[in-house]
């Protein structure tokens, strides 16, 4: 029997064809020849759009809210130049007289669920999220028929599911899982296609760094409608609350159980971890905190902890079963950033010792692919001896 169609695959579809079909006639008709988004020497990029009848062309990189302006020259080309980049893969937009549109000579499309955004690549020095000439791991994708999530077309969840170099399956070895989250309107195979969290974990066990691990990225919405709903959807604690509820179901009904089932992991709670962005960040936060005999090390990265009182969300917070590790990390030009300041003061009420790490950054995949760089080698690590 053919696997169930992906959840997201009629709603992407939708919106790659509504954007496209937004590209005004007379650009793809007089396009003329000219690179949209060229990387210079000092790691600016340098963006063009030709738009001659167009009355005000802005771009956005890398989820910032701000829209930057773009220039027209006299031959009807827009141009923007950024200042220099990190080296990482950044995402942009642009918006051409109020609507949202692809660059039409960028192929590079992020595989979201809302936004529609193209990618660039700014090479730099070798990074981590890079491939080595290193052992690399395999990816595996799995979907199957929820019981726990509604709206999505015929009840389907997927995940993927990543095994370390050496990882075989008819051996005695057990491995530690992190269960790892993105954020909203992405889909379950974000943290392979923008965060490359894969090759991170190629490198980082390569180099010694990290303990090998089983990582498991699941789709994070209980309610598909949580996404499709639009942006609103976070304008309502309630809303917030079904879409958690419902995939924390999922996650530890369904998911955890199959990964048990299907892969040589732990099931010891110090052999646990759960961690996310965003979204994600938030969901593993009261996912992890609430349920201290399930989870052992907790990561949250630019966390949507917004929530006006946190007592009624954490409510098996309890010191007496802390975790080995609440790592809560965040961007310090992040609009979440105020959030996660009083969150982790919140937690200090609470008699435990969250692990706050500020960085410089807004909300993006260079922010998050540095996190799991740090967080992951502090995972599955032997406690500390007494003094």
């Amino acid at each position: 029997m053919n696997p169930p169609e992906s959840p997201r695959s009629h709603f992407r579809l939708s919106r790659l064809l509504a954007a496209l079909v937004a590209l005004p006639i007379a650009a793809a008709a007089q396009q003329p020849a000219l690179n949209s988004h060229e990387v210079n020497p000092d790691r600016s990029v340098t963006f063009r759009y030709y738009g001659p009848s167009a009355q005000k062309v802005t771009i956005g990189l890398d989820y910032d809210h701000h829209q930057s302006p773009m220039a027209k020259g006299a031959d009807g080309v827009w141009t923007f130049t950024t200042t220099t980049l990190q080296p990482a893969l950044h995402l942009y937009s642009l918006d051409v007289d109020g609507t949202h549109i692809l660059d039409p000579l960028n192929r590079a499309v992020d595989p979201g669920l809302v936004y529609l955004t193209n990618e660039v690549t700014v090479p730099g020095l070798p990074q981590l999220w890079d491939a080595a000439n290193v052992p690399h791991g395999v990816v595996h994708h799995h979907s199957y028929r929820s019981a726990a999530i509604v709206g999505t077309p015929g009840g389907a969840e997927d995940y993927y599911a990543y095994t370390p170099p050496g990882y075989d399956a008819a051996a005695r070895e057990q491995y530690p899982v992190l269960y790892l989250l993105h954020g909203w309107s992405s889909a379950a195979e974000s943290w392979t296609h923008d965060g490359k969290a894969n090759l991170i974990l190629d490198n980082l066990i390569a180099q010694g760094r990290a303990v090998p691990m089983i990582v498991v990225m699941p789709m994070g919405y209980g309610d598909f409608g949580f996404v499709t709903g639009g942006f609103r959807q976070w304008d309502d604690e309630s809303n917030i609350g079904r879409n958690l509820g419902l995939f924390s179901s999922a996650l530890l009904s369904e998911i955890v159980p199959q990964v048990e089932a299907g892969y040589r992991v732990s099931a010891r709670r110090e052999d646990r971890a759960i961690a996310g962005l965003s979204m994600g960040g938030g969901q593993s936060l009261v996912i992890g905190l609430n349920h201290p005999d399930v989870f052992a090390w907790i990561g949250g990265f630019s966390s949507a902890v917004v929530y006006n009182q946190f007592d009624g969300v954490f409510p098996g917070v309890d010191p007496k079963v802390a975790p080995r590790l609440l790592w809560v990390a965040c961007g310090t030009e992040d609009d979440l950033i105020e959030p996660n300041r009083r969150f982790v003061a919140w937690l200090r009420t609470k008699a435990l010792q969250p692990t706050a790490v500020e960085t410089p950054g807004i909300h993006n995949w260079p922010v998050w692919r540095d996190n799991l760089i740090h967080f992951a080698p502090l995972l599955f690590r032997p406690a500390a001896p007494q003094s």
